[in-house]
């Protein structure tokens, strides 16, 4: 279980994010949405380790890890997928899938994952993680190496972004393999109707706060529906 304790962070003498409470219980898939520029984005760096909080506490099963670097959160089973997946030049995308699992894995092993997100395993497993691979490539590679790790916590920022229309209807159907087979937690920040509608619960970030925690059928209708509109996310996409 993750428990975010309010948590608050200002850059530039700009409150981001203003006293943030949170729980994350085991085997849940959560989805942080919210009109750009709310905190999402950093709300999950705070998480990662990537950005230490100014004040608050966040703890991981009743242990403070707050002031825990990346290596040491990743150790301890949290993932992390990158808005825009880091390049790696000379690594080729086995060697970066076989380092995420944390062991000896066989080139058929390492084709499954990428099959799973929808790459042909033989065009892709002996290139390298560089300049040559697109966004949406560099992408789901970066998702394939998430799925090998199988850690308890997994963060996606935006897992959507660059993403072509065929393999984002993959990416759902990823997702909630990997929600049932690995039993794990699972992070997405995210604008998309579709991954919202597979949450098992909704968080609603807006102007650095959370503005609604529920499932989707109490959330969503409050976004997308025709009565009330888009509350949260005029001015931002939908």
């Amino acid at each position: 279980m993750l428990e975010l304790r309010n948590i608050s962070f200002a850059a530039e003498d700009k409150e981001i994010l203003k006293n943030i409470n949170l729980v994350i219980d085991d085997a849940k898939f959560v989805v942080i949405t919210g009109p750009n520029g709310g905190g999402k984005s950093t709300l999950a760096k705070v998480i990662a380790g990537i950005i230490k909080p100014d004040s608050g506490q966040i703890l991981l099963d009743g242990e403070d890890i707050t002031d825990w670097g990346i290596t040491e959160r990743a150790n301890a089973g949290i993932s992390f997928a990158f808005q825009q997946p880091v390049r790696f030049k000379g690594v080729t995308v086995k060697d970066l899938i076989t380092l995420a699992s944390g062991k000896d894995l066989s080139t058929a092993a390492a084709c499954e994952y990428l099959a799973e997100v929808g790459l042909c395993a033989k065009d892709y497993i002996n290139r390298e993680v560089n300049a040559s691979l697109s966004g949406g490539e560099l992408k789901r590679i970066e998702i394939a190496t998430v799925m090998a790790r199988k850690t308890k916590l997994t963060l996606f920022d935006e897992p959507e972004a660059g993403i072509d229309l065929w393999s984002f209807k993959n990416l759902i159907d990823v997702f909630e393999k990997m929600h049932e087979e690995i039993q794990a937690s699972i992070l997405i920040i995210s604008h998309q109707e579709r991954i919202l509608n597979i949450a098992d619960q909704v968080v609603v970030i807006s102007g650095g706060e959370i503005a609604q925690i529920g499932t989707k059928e109490e959330v969503l209708p409050g976004l997308f529906g025709v009565d009330t509109g888009c509350r949260y996310f005029q001015g931002g996409k939908a």
